[in-house]
């Protein structure tokens, strides 16, 4: 029990730190105009993603941003003990919760939903 605690503590302050992060995509025009667009949501597996169309480039700043925050993760899930998964999961859930009204996010059962 000890062992799990000290694990759920370590965690929420390694996420902590990353909630309070500026989003991934801060100051990315062409991710800012897509998430206003409503071209690109925030998934609840902790990753940014299309919904429905969008263009090649915004697709490949997409799959940019999603890259750093896989490292990020896996960085918070080594130093914690714990899969990058869960890190993940956590992130997604704490990315929701800060959108804006009108912002996409995709939910448990991989459906759009605006906020």
């Amino acid at each position: 029990m000890t062992a799990f605690r000290t694990l759920l503590i370590s965690l929420s302050l390694a996420l902590a730190a990353f909630a309070f992060a500026p989003p991934a995509a801060a100051g990315d025009p062409v991710i800012d105009a897509a998430i206003s667009a409503g071209e690109v949501g925030e998934r609840i597996d902790g990753y940014l993603g299309v919904v429905g169309t969008a263009d090649a480039a915004t697709v490949r700043k997409v799959q940019d941003i999603n890259n750093r925050r896989r490292a990020v993760y896996e960085q918070t899930a080594k130093d914690n003990g714990t899969t990058v998964q869960i890190v993940a999961q956590l992130a997604g859930e704490k990315q929701i919760a800060k959108l804006a009204a009108g912002q996409f996010y995709m939910d448990e059962l991989g459906a759009w939903q605006r906020k």
